[in-house]
């Protein structure tokens, strides 16, 4: 994940870069992150989870979403704008839903790793998704095959709650009686 441009741009400037640009663009207190293109790996997890959600959410008031899709995180509590493009969210909350994208909080979100945006997944946006209240945050990383699964606690502070490399199923705290093969996954 890089930083585009060393100087900070209103929302409005964030939208105009967007329009001109076909990278995928996430807007963070004034800063624009240009995501890396995805990898055949990634886009191969991305379609496998996105399935296995939406066939265990199908007839349920929750519905997944894949990149790129803009989440807006809303917080009335917590200052500045944030437009994020995870790879995959579970929205199970209708009201914040727009023609163009989502303002609120996913109950789930997805992030999968790809060797140059590792330490924004990892660091910022788990701050991010913790600070906004995104009940269950899952890093995928294709490059060793593990699945780490963080869930908020009464502190509304990540503990992690699952995590497997290679094989074994992983399974959701939100999302009772949710399980995926790791090997299905990673499979190639």
């Amino acid at each position: 994940m890089n930083q585009f441009g060393d100087d900070s741009v209103s929302v409005e400037e964030y939208f105009q870069i967007r329009e001109s640009s076909d990278a995928l663009l996430e807007y963070i207190d004034g800063f624009v992150y240009m995501s890396p293109s995805p990898s055949t790996k990634h886009q191969r997890i991305s379609s496998r989870l996105q399935i296995k959600f939406g066939n265990f959410l199908e007839g349920t008031s929750c519905e997944v979403f894949s990149a790129p899709y803009d989440i807006e995180l809303e917080d009335d509590t917590i200052e500045g704008t944030k437009i994020v493009i995870p790879d995959i969210s579970i929205i199970c909350d209708k009201s914040g839903f727009t023609d163009a994208r989502y303002v609120g909080v996913p109950k789930l979100v997805v992030e999968i790793l790809s060797p140059s945006n590792q330490s924004h997944d990892l660091i910022t946006k788990l701050n991010l998704y913790m600070s906004y209240g995104v009940k269950e945050y899952w890093i995928v990383n294709p490059m060793l095959n593990t699945v780490t699964v963080y869930a908020l606690n009464d502190e509304k502070m990540y503990e992690q709650y699952d995590m497997k490399t290679d094989t074994g199923e992983i399974t959701s705290k939100v999302f009772d009686g949710f399980r995926i093969d790791l090997k299905h996954i990673f499979e190639e």
